[in-house]
C-alpha cells in the first residue's frame, strides 16, 4: 500500500508517517521502485501506535515498550506496568472528565430553568 493510501486510511499524514519511520517506531519500509509499499504488518504497527497515542502514551514511551527485549520475562513485566500505569492515569482523566461533565450539566440545567421562568 502507497504512503497516500496508508495515510487517507488511517488518519496519518504523510510527514508523520515518514517521521514514526526515521524515529524507528515503523521498521524501514519496503520500496518498489523507490516508493513506499506498506505491508499489513507494518499497517498493524501504526494501528498500534495510533492506539497508544490515543492511550495517552508518548511516542518515546511508544518507542520504549517497542524495543523492550520480549525474549526475556523483564520484557513482559516492563510491558505490564507500562499498561497499567498508563491505563490508571487514563482511568483518572476519565472520572474528572465525567466530574466536569457532570458540572457543566447542572449548569446547563439552571439556565434552561432561568429562561424558562423567563419565558413565563
Amino acid at each position: 500500500m502507497k504512503i497516500s493510501d496508508v495515510s487517507k486510511t488511517l488518519n496519518i499524514p504523510s510527514a508523520t508517517l515518514r517521521y514514526y519511520e526515521q524515529i524507528g517506531l515503523l521498521e524501514k519500509v519496503a520500496k518498489k521502485n523507490g516508493i513506499r509499499d506498506y505491508n499489513e504488518q507494518d499497517i498493524e504497527r501504526l494501528k498500534f501506535i495510533t492506539c497508544m497515542k490515543k492511550a495517552g502514551f508518548k511516542l518515546e514511551d511508544i518507542a520504549v515498550f517497542i524495543n523492550v527485549d520480549m525474549t526475556k520475562i523483564l520484557g513482559s513485566k516492563t510491558r505490564l506496568d507500562m499498561l497499567l500505569k498508563q491505563k490508571g492515569i487514563l482511568l483518572r482523566e476519565i472520572r474528572e472528565k465525567e466530574e466536569t461533565l457532570k458540572f457543566l450539566d447542572y449548569k446547563i440545567d439552571l439556565y434552561k430553568n432561568k429562561i424558562t421562568k423567563k419565558d413565563k
